[in-house]
């Protein structure tokens, strides 16, 4: 049976998205994006932009590898800033898809979601195929869809933070809300089995980077974070028992001995 995830009429087999920063070299980097068989990486124009020539191998390794760049605003503070760094990724790397981060406190990296509905609205306006990076807000996501987006990204906990799945119930209340839109799980997974619950919750798919590129073996993770997700999506797709309080017999009871 098919099973294709879809961005903005983008057609997709894997469900994990992988980030690009931090780790140890670029050759763990390739080895670990096709352990994770992910088919889209985010990139930040703040990499790019630096003007080395690591930058320049960097990129020709991405394209080498045929994965799809999905390009950041990370540390952008202001609209205008987000805004003016997503269109210099555009030009950059030549799509209009971005992935947009407007930060608004140094403690824990949250969303500033004010800012973020008013920088989604204008980059939607021109053409932009946007992904946001928000809270588990509903009335935030609301406008967010009413700004332009197709997908949204909630976070599961602080960037980099490895907690996992901060909150169950508003994360529930989203995909029950929204069941229709693309929902991705954006930040703070740091084991697999983090990820297989958000599969498990009805996800369409997770972003992650830290949890692999500072786990002790990257590869390895990456290869386990992708069996997790595809884990995680088939138990979905096949309808898991409700939890219950009481216990049920998985044996009939009828027939026994002296009952």
């Amino acid at each position: 049976m098919s099973d294709l995830l879809c961005f903005y009429d983008v057609e997709l087999k894997s469900r994990l998205l992988v980030g690009t920063a931090q780790y140890p070299s670029p050759a763990i980097l390739a080895d670990s994006l096709l352990a994770s068989r992910t088919e889209i990486v985010t990139v930040s124009l703040r990499r790019e932009a630096g003007g080395a020539r690591a930058g320049e191998s960097f990129w020709s390794m991405i394209r080498s590898l045929g994965l799809r760049v999905l390009p950041n605003t990370a540390g952008c503070r202001t609209v205008k800033e987000a805004v003016t760094t997503a269109q210099m990724a555009r030009e950059l790397f030549a799509t209009n898809w971005i992935k947009l981060e407007v930060i608004g406190d140094e403690d824990l990296l949250a969303p500033e979601v004010f800012g973020l509905v008013e920088a989604a609205r204008i980059l939607s306006d021109e053409g932009f195929a946007v992904f946001p990076y928000t809270t588990d807000d509903l009335g935030v996501a609301e406008k967010l869809l009413d700004a332009g987006c197709k997908v949204l990204m909630p976070w599961g906990a602080p960037i980099g933070s490895g907690k996992g799945l901060n909150n169950i119930f508003a994360l529930r209340a989203m995909r029950a809300h929204f069941p229709d839109t693309p929902l991705v799980v954006d930040a703070g997974l740091g084991a697999p089995s983090q990820a297989a619950h958000a599969f498990e919750l009805g996800y369409d798919a997770v972003l992650l980077n830290t949890a692999i590129a500072r786990a002790g073996d990257p590869v390895a993770m990456a290869r386990a974070f992708a069996a997790a997700s595809e884990a995680g999506r088939a138990a979905f797709l096949a309808s898991p028992i409700e939890p219950r309080d009481m216990a049920a017999p998985s044996t009939p009871v009828l027939g026994r001995a002296f009952s």
